[in-house]
């Protein structure tokens, strides 16, 4: 009779251990996890650091189906802004920001891309697509003057358009602070070799006017372009295109892929040249930049500096 009940007990025993238990694990499920932020590092940045510009090249009607339904080029950005007197877009609707895309998740507008020392863009930039109907033909068979090579049939941009772009970029500039005007950048910008958008009609000078995005600053592009004797050697100037931004091979050698990268470069800060080629009032510019955004590549190792005539 003893060795019975001694087992009845331990069977009990174990049973309400087993319930304990049970009763422990559903609370941890249940409750939050204390979390100690305390000690924070500083070794970290900000998950986004770049603008996209883009054109759609296409109407709104259009532009909204390619951007958000599924398709074979599964193309997307964060926000697309339609332009006035679009014979697609409601009538009964003002004009107005469309989020396409939470800022918080990656929108797949860049495709392959490089600025500064990063590539694959679309884990750390926010795209944003203008409506315009515009686009840029290269030649087939250059022409010995370069600057006739290339045609741009790119409709000015609608002011009610643009007026909304500023303040929605003056809006994500204040919440993103890794975003520098040297990162306020076009699609062709971070992929010469692919794309032309927004094209040279897009008024980036207006838009730095507003607080938003890069551009020189005349007096330093007076200094260099009257005191350059002659270009700067094409090691060089690859060299300054590098630590402005540009996704370019420093080897001296003015190949294609040189030429798409400036083509970018005038597109975006020499709209009057667009040609590919070097000249001196190209070269001002881009020397005028770096003074003004990255001082400590003329005086420090990168030892970019020009000696101009007085």
């Amino acid at each position: 009779m003893f060795f019975p009940k001694l087992t009845n007990h331990l069977l009990a025993y174990r049973a309400m251990l087993l319930g304990s238990l049970l009763l422990l694990l559903s609370c941890s499920q249940t409750s939050p996890v204390a979390i100690n932020t305390e000690h924070q590092s500083v070794n970290r940045n900000e998950r986004v650091r770049l603008l996209v510009l883009h054109y759609t090249a296409i109407n709104w009607q259009q532009s909204l189906k390619a951007l958000t339904q599924p398709s074979a080029s599964a193309v997307s950005a964060h926000y697309l802004i339609p332009e006035s007197f679009d014979p697609t877009y409601p009538a009964d609707q003002p004009l107005q920001v469309y989020q396409l895309v939470p800022e918080s998740q990656r929108a797949w507008h860049a495709g392959a891309s490089r600025w500064e020392d990063r590539s694959a863009l679309n884990d750390q930039s926010i795209g944003i697509e203008l409506v315009n109907l515009g686009w840029c033909y290269q030649r087939k068979v250059p022409l010995a003057q370069p600057a006739q090579n290339e045609l741009c049939l790119t409709p000015d941009f609608d002011p009610a358009q643009l007026q909304l772009l500023a303040t929605l970029l003056k809006d994500i500039l204040a919440r993103n602070p890794e975003i520098s005007p040297t990162r306020v950048v076009a699609h062709s910008d971070i992929a010469p070799s692919r794309k032309q958008d927004p094209g040279p009609r897009f008024p980036w000078q207006w838009l730095a006017q507003q607080g938003i995005g890069a551009w020189y600053d005349n007096p330093t592009l007076l200094k260099y372009w009257q005191g350059m004797s002659s270009l700067p050697d094409v090691h060089l100037v690859q060299r300054a295109l590098q630590r402005y931004g540009y996704g370019i091979e420093v080897n001296g050698v003015w190949d294609d892929a040189s030429r798409q990268v400036l083509l970018a470069f005038q597109r975006h800060f020499v709209p009057n040249r667009v040609s590919g080629e070097l000249d001196i009032e190209t070269c001002a510019v881009l020397w005028a930049l770096l003074e003004k955004y990255f001082p400590d590549s003329l005086t420090g190792p990168d030892n970019l500096a020009l000696t101009l005539q007085e």
